[in-house]
């Protein structure tokens, strides 16, 4: 079986055919950043990482495109209630965004264009349209004419246009032809930043940027466009719009990953229900929560309770916990040893991870027991599977990542535990166990836990 994908737009699952052979293209819209990321945005990163990890493992050559709205409406608002250039905002805002995604593991995009780094494009694209009578300049605006791709307009979202609503894009809609038109561009208003234009001094709207970023760095047609489901109107729908109308094939693909709820309603900022990633991470390790990001298939809603986030956690430490006693008995791991053909078929099947992950489960299952046996030929087999199983999806617990948990301290601690562990050691053979216990309380007092084993002592910071 070969990779097939939900493709939004169909309403059906597609086999994935680029437009290149052997390479993938995949846009995913990023940050708006009024404000640092909760656990909801960070999903989509983590579920389109596994995507891209997965189109590496299966051979493709892949671009990755991650934009960044840094300028639009909340920004200025959260500019003027603070009394800070909008530009501080927006700069403070990417940091704590490229720090989550960083700290769950999330590859680097392989481009991070801004938006304000692209009006010229947005200008292109503008006199495209025009030109083709899909657009029109007023009152210092520049708008979307609707009704000129009427038999269209919808497709994405599934609407019909004479059902749909204004677009509510503008303080004024009285320079519009049509209420549901929308903005490509906005004219300067007081406090606000501007660029200039033929069409006037101003700002983008939300819909323009990413056209003009993605057709930049990914061309008139590319394969994979992402996002999650709230994107898929007004945005996505008029992405497609002003691209296609301007003689665009855009994305062929479109993919929308589901909401992250507390209770009944999706989690957002305006809804003051945001979990931040700082505090998250304080509750459980970044693998662990990149775990509980990653198994969830990523169209499925997430409904977040702090106890489904320690099941997971535990969940993942059942398998870190085999990785672990197996590598120190299995020294050397076969990093090109063959996937499991059912974990395979899993993410095949439009990336199905919890069938993926159940097969990680079952291999550490047969792994525990192997160890038991003594049996270090299966041992040494079950662990390759595992890790190479584990690194598709981000979340080997031996990889440089999450072995130095980000710290540069660790070798130091490491080598600091060793000495105790010696000195420890010493007092067992000489038969001092006051000194040796004492040892251990001293350093449990300090989170470390210590577990004597055939192999030796183990230890590890204390969760």
């Amino acid at each position: 079986m070969s990779l097939h994908l939900y493709d939004t737009s169909t309403r059906a699952i597609r086999e994935f055919v680029p437009v290149e052979a052997g390479r993938a293209s995949i846009y995913l819209c990023g940050a708006t950043v009024q404000a640092p990321p909760h656990i909801g945005h960070i999903r989509s990163g983590v579920n389109f990482d596994v995507l891209r990890r997965w189109l590496t493992r299966s051979g493709y050559d892949v671009t990755f495109c991650r934009n960044v709205t840094d300028i639009d409406d909340k920004i200025i608002r959260v500019s003027a209630e603070e009394g800070v250039p909008w530009f501080v905002v927006a700069e403070r805002n990417q940091r704590a965004f490229t720090w989550a995604y960083d700290t769950l593991g999330c590859l680097p995009p392989t481009v991070e264009p801004r938006a304000t780094g692209h009006v010229p494009e947005m200008i292109t694209l503008m006199e495209r349209l025009i030109e083709r009578g899909h657009a029109y300049a007023s009152g210092g605006d520049v708008y979307f004419d609707v009704r000129s791709y009427a038999d269209r307009y919808g497709s994405l979202s599934n609407q019909r246009l004479e059902n749909m609503r204004p677009a509510f894009d503008c303080d004024d809609d009285s320079h519009k032809r049509d209420p549901r038109d929308f903005a490509l561009w906005k004219g300067e208003k007081p406090g606000e930043p501007t660029w200039p234009t033929p069409f006037g001094p101003g700002r983008p709207g939300w819909h323009l940027e990413c056209s003009a970023m993605v057709t930049k760095y990914l061309g008139p047609t590319f394969d994979i466009h992402g996002g999650g489901l709230d994107l898929i109107f007004p945005h996505h729908e008029n992405e497609i719009a002003q691209s296609q109308a301007a003689g665009d094939g855009f994305a062929r693909y479109w993919m929308h990953n589901g909401m992250l709820k507390i209770g009944a309603e999706k989690m957002s900022k305006s809804l003051g229900n945001s979990l931040l990633i700082p505090d998250l991470v304080k509750k459980v390790r970044p693998v662990e929560l990149r775990y509980y990001l990653a198994v969830p298939h990523y169209r499925s809603s997430i409904e977040y309770s702090e106890e489904a986030l320690l099941e997971a956690a535990a969940a993942y430490q059942r398998i870190e916990g085999f990785v672990t006693r197996a590598a120190e008995v299995i020294h050397d791991v076969d990093a090109d040893a063959p996937l499991p053909q059912a974990f395979v078929d899993a993410l095949d099947d439009d990336l199905g991870t919890p069938q993926a992950v159940a097969v990680i489960h079952e291999v550490v299952r047969e792994g525990n027991v192997a160890l038991s046996k003594g049996d270090k030929e299966a041992v040494a087999r079950l662990l390759a599977e595992t890790q190479n199983m584990l690194d598709v999806l981000g979340l080997d617990p031996r990889s440089p990542q999450w072995r130095t948990g980000g710290s540069d301290l660790k070798p130091v601690v490491d080598a600091l535990v060793a000495v105790a562990l010696e000195q420890r050691k010493a007092a067992r053979e000489r038969k001092d166990y006051a000194a040796a216990d004492a040892i251990r309380d001293q350093l449990t007092a300090l989170g470390i836990v210590v577990e004597d084993t055939p192999h030796g002592p183990r230890w590890e910071l204390a969760r």
